[in-house]
């Protein structure tokens, strides 16, 4: 299962991953990059909110919180669980 993309929003708290793709359109995808939200970078989905959005990822050692729409958009790849 670990080779297979997930989007970011699809992963349960706790769970960790890297980021594979980022499949925004440039305004948005510009800003998540400058953020540190590159391909290769390792991520761990924190939590969601109350309704499920926003979400909040640990990335590069700082939280950040990303609306679920964006998060539909940010393709993952689960790390190995060992």
């Amino acid at each position: 299962m670990t080779g297979v993309l997930h989007p970011l929003s699809a992963l349960p708290a706790g769970a960790c991953a890297t980021v594979s793709e980022l499949r925004l359109a440039q305004p948005g995808r510009a800003r998540l990059m400058e953020l540190g939200l590159l391909p290769g970078t390792p991520v761990e989905l924190i939590r969601f909110a109350l309704l499920g959005d926003p979400l909040e990822v640990k990335v590069r050692g700082y939280h950040l919180t990303l609306p679920r729409h964006e998060a539909e958009q940010i393709w993952v790849r689960l790390a190995d669980a060992n």
